[in-house]
């Protein structure tokens, strides 16, 4: 039996009981009269008691409470049926944490004000929204600092929201808005887009404690009406937002993005890439290349970073930015860095003992607490000696996890494995990160040095990382190293290794391998060539 047809049989159940007790307390108002005649006339000596009537008069007494009774029960359990169907419904329609619509009722929430806005002039628009990086939160502070982060951001999402709007979260730290917008609607879309942004990104503060959580979020935005191209389906609407709020995301985060219809093709291209990177992830289709890393001074080949390249059997070989976001994206970067790195190791083991090997890493593999742990493992397997190992940190890192970076670089560092400060001088870490983090190297970035002799903010910017490399005793790498000009110029500021193009293009390891055995630096290989002829062919 359905909730609903037993609650209808409650109803009638109750309505029968009710109607028999009534019916009691009528006869009982007619039978009363006769008893209570009788009684006087016994009472005066006129007649004798009556046995029957009396019985009739209690079976009657007894009905009446006996139906009273049930009809409570009745009463009662319907209204405990019907306060729990009502909770059943509050909890199909509503998420239990923050009070917010949830996605099953969004939709038909959205079509009902689709079906308003096509009588009118006015304009749907929905928003959908998505906290950046909230799984960090959960992760660093708690699943309960994480709940009072979604519910302060629900709340602040309805004092923004405009009167007859709707606020729903559709799961995790995504929600939706709707709103009705006059026909020219962008205007005021885009102001109340930049409303909840603000609302959002206020400090959320955790009750008892000093702890305040930051937050940002991406918005998609997608507008259904006389102005723009109408839809009759919500879930089609909320498709569209997705897509743009994916938009937003890649743009940079904490901003909003309309939906155009060419971003389906860019979506769809998307799922084409994600599937590609699972399918070359099982097909070993992802290989380390090597770019040279040079003494400037002696011109004698030091190390090689390793970068990570795509050999696509449909498209090629592909370079990292295209497919390391979305493998960032995909929850995938840790197993595919992992990888590259493994295959580096085991190539560089072959290399001359005195040749490192630089690897750079995702700040998305930083925020794993075993990440320190995960690369021991790796020199342990392949049996590399930490000292040749150079881990590249970007400067985006510092600003994005301070303390979780710190206590990384301690944990590398304590292992014997040297850390790089990568792209230095893009304006992210500041003189005290560079003096407390204790790094082994500096990395200039390549927009300063590939122009430093044709710019002079540019070369000053050089000339100032190279004396703070002095005063910190770090040594300097100069990266975009793109003509022999450069280079004099840098050879001229002290002992500086540099790399870019004017060395060559990234090398396979088989490239690699052979440019070693030429200049006699594979393991067990003798010098086939002059000092001098090791310049050159470095330079080849």
């Amino acid at each position: 039996m359905t909730s609903a047809s037993h609650t209808k049989g409650l109803a009638r159940l109750q309505l029968v009981t009710l109607g028999i007790t009534l019916a009691a307390i009528a006869l009982f108002i007619l039978v009363g009269g006769a008893a209570l005649t009788h009684t006087m006339q016994v009472l005066r000596g006129i007649g004798h008691a009556d046995d029957a009537l009396s019985m009739l008069l209690l079976a009657n007494i007894a009905i009446i409470f006996g139906g009273w009774l049930r009809h409570k029960r009745l009463t009662d359990q319907l209204a405990a049926v019907t306060a729990r169907e009502q909770e059943a419904r509050r909890l199909a329609e509503f998420d239990p944490l923050t009070g917010c619509l949830n996605r099953r009722s969004l939709l038909p929430a959205v079509d009902r004000l689709l079906a308003a806005t096509a009588r009118s002039s006015e304009t749907l628009v929905l928003f959908l929204i998505d906290l950046d990086n909230f799984k960090q939160i959960n992760d660093r502070h708690g699943h309960e600092a994480g709940d009072i982060a979604l519910t302060t951001v629900a709340r602040r999402l309805r004092a923004v929201q405009q009167q007859g709007g709707v606020v729903a979260r559709l799961g995790g730290d995504e929600f939706a808005c709707a709103a009705i917008m006059p026909e020219r609607y962008r205007i005021p879309a885009e102001e109340l887009a930049g409303g909840l942004i603000a609302a959002v990104a206020e400090p959320i503060t955790v009750g008892g404690t000093d702890l305040q959580i930051d937050l940002t979020m991406s918005i998609g935005m997608v507008a259904a009406g006389a102005a723009s191209p109408r839809t009759s389906e919500a879930a089609a609407l909320l498709n569209q937002a997705d897509v743009a709020m994916y938009r937003a995301k890649r743009q940079g985060k904490n901003r909003f993005a309309w939906f155009a219809p060419e971003m389906l093709q860019e979506l769809e291209l998307r799922r084409t890439l994600e599937q590609g990177i699972r399918a070359g992830l099982a097909a070993g289709e992802f290989e380390p290349y090597y770019e040279q890393q040079v003494d400037l001074v002696t011109g004698q080949i030091s190390g090689f970073e390793m970068l990570a390249r795509w050999r696509s059997p449909t498209h090629g070989v592909l370079t990292p930015d295209i497919f390391i976001p979305a493998a960032e994206e995909m929850g995938l970067i840790t197993e595919l860095s992992e990888h590259l790195i493994s295959r580096a190791l085991q190539d560089a083991s072959e290399w001359d003992a005195c040749l490192t090997l630089s690897v750079n890493i995702s700040p998305v593999q930083l925020r794993d607490p075993w990440f320190a742990q995960r690369i021991l493992k790796l020199l342990v397997t392949h049996n590399f000696p930490p000292a040749r190992l150079d881990i590249e940190i970007t400067e985006s890192c510092l600003h994005d996890n301070p303390d979780e970076v710190r206590a990384m670089i301690l944990s590398l560092r304590n292992q014997g494995i040297k850390v790089s400060l990568d792209d230095f001088g893009t304006g992210y870490a500041s003189l005290n990160q560079l003096r407390d983090l204790t790094f082994d190297h500096l990395k200039i970035d390549r927009s300063f040095v590939s122009s430093m002799t044709t710019n002079d903010a540019n070369r000053t910017i050089v000339d100032a990382v190279l004396d703070l490399g002095r005063a910190l005793n770090l040594p300097v790498t100069a990266e975009g190293i793109e003509t022999e000009e450069i280079v004099s110029a840098l050879q001229s500021r002290g002992r500086i290794k540099g790399q870019g193009r004017l060395y060559g293009k990234p090398e396979s390891t088989a490239a690699v391998r052979q440019r070693l055995g030429r200049l006699g630096m594979l393991r067990q290989s003798q010098p086939a060539e002059a000092p001098e002829e090791r310049l050159k062919a470095s330079n080849a």
